[in-house]
């Protein structure tokens, strides 16, 4: 169960965020604004509290807070992200998780290890924890250290295409996994229940589950009928302005 979700307001500057798509063309700040609001709303109907931080507008992409931090039920890792553009998001993130922890439970990555959140996915106490342009090996090998002292386990998955672990497979609890592209024949996913997701549709393989429901990126019907056929019930919201700048729906927010 979660109880509580970080999410950042979406700033003016949004539209010169970091994308390897564009042709779709930049956000647009009022419209991302609105799906924000309705991200919100679909958090809340899930039963946590929402705290929202407000917009920093020095940071295009600093809505995506899921990049700048892992949260579990034991401790918090404050991350380095890969981005250069992005690594002074995270001072802006500390003071915040010390109304959630411990100091002596937040932890840091430091240089010369990178990590992103977007490249760690959580399956009760093992945290797989993609290779990618973003997080490097020493990111992983200190993120591992700091699991390993709380119990937590970590498993190193190499990424091939995508920018983030979480592009592509998603864990919805109770042994179901959402893959997409590359994640369908790893071997270290052969023990879940893989849902493979058409490739007209890989975008939303991104979706999250929330105490019990599933939140699914909206205009996806496929991915939308494969997580209502594995009985969970669902909301849609609307991600196309993030999608713009490489973000899905586990990127806009930290839920712990």
């Amino acid at each position: 169960m979660f109880h509580n979700v970080i999410v950042k307001t979406p700033c003016p500057s949004i539209c010169e965020g970091i994308t390897s798509a564009p042709e779709l063309g930049k956000p647009i700040y009022e419209k991302a604004l609105q799906q924000h609001a309705r991200y919100i709303e679909a958090l809340r109907q899930c039963g946590v509290e929402v705290t929202i931080l407000p917009a920093d507008d020095r940071y295009p992409d600093s809505c995506f807070v899921e990049d700048v931090a892992v949260l579990t039920r034991k401790c918090a890792v404050v991350t380095n992200p890969g981005a250069p553009s992005r690594n002074g998001e995270t001072a802006a993130i500390v003071p915040v998780l010390e109304r959630f922890y411990p100091k002596e439970d937040i932890h840091f990555i430091r240089e010369p290890g990178t990590l992103e959140g977007g490249d760690v996915m959580m399956v009760g106490d093992t945290f797989y924890v993609g290779l990618s342009a973003r997080t490097n090996a020493e990111g992983i090998a200190q993120f591992a250290a700091i699991l390993h002292r709380y119990g937590f386990a970590c498993e190193q998955v190499p990424l091939e295409k995508v920018l983030h672990l979480k592009t592509g497979v998603n864990y919805l609890e109770n042994g179901n996994l959402l893959v997409s592209g590359e994640f369908t024949d790893k071997p270290c996913f052969q023990g879940y229940h893989r849902v493979q997701i058409p490739e007209a549709e890989a975008y939303a393989a991104n979706c999250i589950w929330v105490n019990g429901t599933v939140i699914v990126p909206e205009g996806y019907p496929a991915v939308k009928a494969a997580v209502e056929g594995l009985g969970y019930p669902v909301l849609t919201v609307d991600t196309s302005e993030f999608r713009k700048i490489d973000g899905g729906l586990s990127c806009l927010s930290l839920r712990f």
